[in-house]
């Protein structure tokens, strides 16, 4: 029996399933779901609509393209494989994870027994999990040399600012301050080489599947792409912190990039700084993304969560813009004409 007794409007569907309304807008573009209409023209979801957006929202969960969701759907379902295994590894990864800190307890009650106190070193090791990010260094110009901190589980963490916040000078120290960190700037043309790639076919392997991933998703396959691809799928074992990851990608391109950085399969954390909001979608921001702001006035960068009414969260909105517009105002600053 379906748990969908009736129709749902758009908004009751989004609530539903537990994504965003443009996510939904974007199954129905790839002629993935097809809702009805009301007498007003309304967009309604019954339970057979309903069931097929809940299978596909798991599909694109296990990190398949828009592509591969609908082979899936249309009985392809060797496309799941690949996904799956991935999958596997990442639930393999927990159990390990697990694994340790239940030995770590074993351990810690087989000392109180024997009368030994616990340290706070051997509580931590078994009741807290370690953070993908631990970062602590004194900031940069144009910051008054302030401490900054940021710790996070997230697995994708923005960083956005107005002109002149010093967004750079944080992503660079955030690269020089991270264990194997890699600064990825915007001089990427130059990673437009394939020769190279012969030598290495694990990493041309790594490439090539971003690469049909992304066009299966939408993007254009442009030099601009590849070597965004290439610089960051060149050291898979490295934090990558991107400047402008938008960079020379049209709007399809960067909503496809968006959206395999959100890839489960991704466990290393990336940084990306972006005043696009094709790449940053406040709206459909996930528990494993997170918000770097640099305010205009220098004050130190703060972490802002992603909902009305936080602290920074309307100066981020007033950060992005569509790409279209981004294009249009590219190297041009707001001024005052002088009084005649």
């Amino acid at each position: 029996m379906s748990p969908y007794s009736s129709d749902l409007t758009a908004s009751q569907a989004v609530r539903r399933l537990g994504v965003s309304r443009k996510a939904l807008l974007l199954y129905e573009r790839h002629g993935l779901i097809e809702p009805q209409r009301s007498a007003a023209g309304w967009r309604l979801y019954g339970p057979e609509e309903m069931a097929r957006a809940a299978a596909i929202v798991e599909l694109r969960n296990l990190g398949l393209s828009l592509a591969e969701v609908k082979r899936v759907l249309g009985g392809e379902v060797q496309s799941i494989d690949a996904a799956l295994s991935a999958h596997q590894a990442r639930l393999q990864r927990q159990i390990a994870v697990v694994s340790e800190r239940l030995r770590a307890v074993n351990e810690l009650r087989a000392g109180l027994s024997l009368g030994h106190k616990p340290t706070p070193e051997d509580l931590d090791r078994c009741l807290r999990r370690k953070p993908k990010i631990s970062v602590l260094f004194d900031l940069p110009w144009p910051w008054g040399g302030e401490r900054f901190e940021f710790v996070s589980d997230a697995t994708l963490i923005y960083i956005v600012g107005p002109l002149g916040s010093g967004k750079t000078r944080l992503a660079e120290a955030l690269a020089g301050n991270i264990a194997d960190a890699v600064f990825v700037g915007m001089n990427r043309e130059g990673a437009d080489d394939r020769k190279h790639m012969a030598v290495n076919s694990e990493f041309a392997g790594r490439v090539e599947r971003a690469l049909q991933w992304l066009v299966e998703e939408g993007a254009a396959e442009t030099p601009a792409l590849f070597a965004l691809i290439n610089a960051i799928e060149s050291d898979p074992e490295s934090v990558k912190v991107i400047d402008m990851i938008e960079h020379g990608l049209d709007m399809a391109t960067q909503q496809a990039v968006a959206a395999w950085l959100k890839r489960p399969d991704r466990t290393l954390p990336t940084f990306a700084m972006t005043r696009s909001s094709a790449i940053l979608d406040l709206a459909a921001i996930g528990p494993q993304e997170a918000v770097l702001f640099c305010p205009a006035n220098h004050s130190p960068p703060l972490a802002v969560e992603a909902r009305p009414g936080a602290i920074g969260f309307e100066a981020v909105e007033t950060c992005l813009a569509t790409p279209e517009v981004r294009a249009r105002t590219a190297g041009t600053v707001a001024w005052r004409p002088a009084a005649a």
